[in-house]
């Protein structure tokens, strides 16, 4: 048996009150008895993810630590408190694991990626969706090449493509309500240009394009 699964012998089992109360009172043992128990549940919980190991659940669990002891006044008691918490180290690992993906991904690369056929695609199918993708994806195509700007264009593919939103406000420079701003402003440039092209929203959604 490692050091560590000794350890995580020991740590005690708390009720939802007491968790609160110690925790409130940055009670030492409360902390570090929480941040065992939350590396346990992460190595489980992303046992077979690539890109993962010892180091990385680390720091996700260092800063769930920081980030449920912000949030203890939101906890209302409806499940078990180490149930919240982990869902908390979770959804931070989660974050941390698609930032890292794109960490070294300029919007650049992702925008010289990102294209639309032009060309039909062979198919059984005789919808009218289908005979008119080639013509709406070259419009498509079109708008974005020719109504946005470069950081709408770039906002808006990146998003398209994946990219996690906090990672598109980090490339431009920018902050969250400029970027909901930007890439509100290009899907109306979008939806004006389409139609002016004889396109509808219905025939982009029955696309499932955009």
């Amino acid at each position: 048996m490692t050091s560590s699964e000794q350890t995580e012998l020991i740590v005690e089992d708390r009720d939802n009150e007491s968790w609160i109360a110690e925790l409130r009172l940055n009670d030492s043992s409360a902390i570090h008895d929480l941040r065992v128990k939350l590396l346990r549940n992460l190595r489980k919980a992303f046992a077979d993810r690539p890109r993962v190991d010892e180091a990385f659940l680390e720091d996700a669990v260092q800063e769930s630590l920081l980030r449920i002891l912000e949030k203890l006044d939101q906890f209302t008691g409806r499940s078990r408190f180490m149930t919240w918490a982990t869902s908390i180290a979770i959804r931070i690992a989660l974050g941390e694991l698609r930032r890292s993906r794109w960490k070294d991904v300029s919007l650049d690369e992702i925008v010289s990626q990102v294209g639309f056929a032009s060309e039909p695609v062979a198919s059984d199918k005789t919808s009218t969706a289908d005979s008119d993708q080639p013509s709406i994806l070259a419009a498509l195509q079109r708008v974005i090449d020719t109504e946005l700007t470069d950081k709408q264009r770039q906002a808006l593919l990146a998003e398209m493509k994946g990219m996690p939103q906090d990672e598109i406000v980090r490339h431009l420079g920018s902050n969250r309500n400029a970027f909901y701003k930007l890439t509100h402003d290009a899907r109306r440039k979008l939806k004006i240009g389409l139609e002016n092209m004889g396109f509808t929203a219905d025939d982009l959604f029955a696309m499932s394009t955009i």
